[in-house]
């Protein structure tokens, strides 16, 4: 690739540890970065029934997916009597793609990581005036970099939205984007956590409230389709098997429930981009060093 890449003085390359089922486990310092989905929003005590007020609490601490990685990278190695995993998460909620770049990758390179996940533009696409080729050539600029920094690299795909009325109206961006992250992925040797071809993620049961993330079982899946995006055997065989249908809902339940979400969720997000805030602004990373697992 024409990269030389080096490692954080502090950083020495460990030697791999077979995971169960074949795989080796060569990551030992994990940074994860990216919005409220890596930060882990909704997979919090009480899972999908969590409050709006609970959600908004400084003193809360999500999990989600990342956690859940680097818990099963961490499982793997001590089941093989290997140098301990050290993680760190610097995801914040609400954050635009470009911030991220701008602010959490050159954090994350400070900290030596030798794996990386850098997922995010889902909040982009939901402005108006976005732009996937730009946001495209950026990740890429920042995937180059972490890559130079001696970092494997995990991107991520945006989720297929064909069946939300709101999100859906996206779906043509995503694609775009998507295709990019296919490409930077090849030029660069990188890994993708494929979300759009997630057959299980089509169910609303694997979505919170707010239609827009995840729940407790839907970042669980989501951490086994990372550990098949890194060529690791998944503890869940049935990771992406879907769950059995329910009756389509009555009529005046589905309407009953869209008039909930619109007074809970669609018009206080509506406010903070008229006042031109974020559910992120004052809010600090959850997990900014990295620490043993």
């Amino acid at each position: 690739m024409g990269i030389t890449r080096s490692r954080h003085p502090d950083a020495t390359p460990p030697t791999p540890s077979p995971g169960p089922g074949g795989g080796a486990i060569r990551w030992r310092r994990y940074v994860a970065l990216g919005d409220s989905f890596t930060e882990g929003l909704w997979d919090v005590p009480g899972g999908a029934a969590a409050s709006r007020t609970d959600l908004n609490d400084p003193g809360l601490r999500c999990r989600g997916w990342a956690d859940l990685l680097a818990g099963h990278l961490a499982d793997r190695v001590a089941d093989a009597d290997g140098e301990p995993v050290r993680y760190a998460n610097l995801a914040v909620r609400g954050k635009l793609l470009a911030p991220i770049l701008r602010e959490q990758v050159p954090a994350a390179l400070e900290l030596g990581p030798d794996l990386v996940s850098l997922i995010g533009g889902g909040n982009d696409l939901l402005r108006t005036g976005s732009d996937p080729d730009t946001m495209a050539a950026g990740l890429e600029e920042a995937v180059v970099r972490l890559r130079a920094g001696g970092a494997d690299v995990l991107l991520g795909t945006g989720v297929d939205a064909r069946d939300s009325p709101l999100v859906g109206r996206t779906r043509p961006l995503v694609g775009v984007l998507n295709a990019h992250v296919w490409t930077i992925a090849r030029r660069h040797d990188a890994h993708v956590l494929d979300l759009w071809g997630m057959r299980s993620l089509r169910d609303w049961r694997m979505w919170a409230p707010d239609r827009i993330h995840l729940t407790t079982q839907g970042h669980r899946r989501v951490a086994q389709a990372a550990l098949v995006a890194l060529g690791l055997p998944p503890d869940d065989e049935a990771w992406d098997t879907p769950l059995v249908p329910l009756a389509p809902a009555r009529w005046t339940e589905q309407r009953r429930a869209d008039a909930m979400w619109v007074r809970d969720h669609a018009y206080p997000w509506a406010t903070r981009r008229l006042r031109g805030r974020s559910s992120g602004d004052d809010r600090r990373p959850k997990r900014p060093e990295l620490t043993p697992v």
